[in-house]
């Protein structure tokens, strides 16, 4: 096989695996036009759609998935191998994938990683920003970090960082205005920030445990966003009640722009675990990243 059509399948797959032109152009360095081009030209080549392009989405027809399942696997198997060769390098290099949300990105991952990786410079760590569960294997990841209720059973697993909780925060203009909830129920007579879960689809069901009472309240409000961040913004301009991280809402509660209501029903879980396939963890790059990432607490 010339190289050229080696670079056509390698091309293929990141399309497949970011289901986008854009997104696939942008992770592999190169124009939407030229990747389309190529695309075009190895499905002449081979006779068949591999893809069906709508104006909003790109995904594999039955012959591109067939496709793609074959060619993952062995094409993971070769960056392996590739990575074990550069082993016998004085320093560690490669490339390492990681997906992960903007919570554990901007609260554990990138504190630790930020003063370890200006010593290894032929490490190129590409962070893909994501609530998503994806799997990470098909999808062309090397790790994956989630909370440790959220991993797959498959992987190994190392803890990178404590338990936390999830808070429900409100403004003191809010509270005047509507009243303070008391039990987790009385959330669905307020206006209250929501999140959408990507992975299922649908809104997150906020969960609330006392004792042996364990509660999951369907909210309703105005807004609804995909990440922490911006609730607490908008929770702090009175439009409700969010639900969000509690490490990430403290300086905002203790200067009293929010108050945290239903305080003794938030209980702690679970903190944030990297995961990933055992072939990796033998590669002297991805050690860095595991051994600076982990817990020590």
């Amino acid at each position: 096989m010339a190289r050229e059509q080696f670079n056509d399948l390698l091309w293929f797959l990141a399309v497949a695996e970011e289901r986008s032109f854009t997104r696939a152009a942008a992770r592999l360095g190169i124009s939407q036009s030229t990747l389309s081009h190529t695309i075009k030209r190895l499905e002449t080549r081979m006779g068949v759609l591999l893809l069906n392009r709508t104006t909003r989405n790109v995904a594999p027809t039955e012959a591109g998935e067939r496709l793609h399942a074959s060619l993952s696997p062995r094409i993971a198997e070769i960056e392996s191998e590739m990575a074990a060769i550069m082993s016998y390098r004085d320093r560690p290099a490669g490339r390492v994938r990681i997906t992960l949300s903007d919570h554990a990105l901007r609260t554990i991952v990138w504190p630790k990683l930020r003063e370890v990786l200006s010593g290894y410079p032929e490490i190129r760590v590409e962070f893909s920003v994501d609530s998503a569960f994806r799997n990470i294997v098909d999808s062309g990841f090397d790790a994956g970090i989630r909370l440790g209720e959220s991993v797959e059973h498959d992987m190994i697993a190392v803890r990178i960082g404590p338990d936390w909780r999830l808070v429900a925060v409100a403004s003191p203009a809010y509270l005047a205005a509507r009243g303070t909830p008391l039990h987790p129920k009385d959330l669905t007579t307020h206006t209250c920030i929501n999140i959408r879960q990507i992975a299922a689809g649908g809104l997150y069901a906020w969960e609330f445990e006392k004792g042996d009472e364990v509660l999951r309240v369907r909210v309703e409000g105005q807004l609804t966003f995909n990440g922490s961040y911006e609730m607490i913004d908008a929770a702090m301009r009175g439009y409700g009640i969010a639900y969000v991280p509690e490490d990430i809402v403290a300086a905002q509660v203790a200067s009293g722009a929010l108050v945290v209501v239903l305080d003794n029903w938030s209980q702690p879980f679970a903190g944030y675990f990297i995961y990933y396939p055992s072939r990796r963890q033998n590669l002297p790059a991805f050690r860095v990243i595991v051994d600076a990432l982990r817990h020590r607490g």
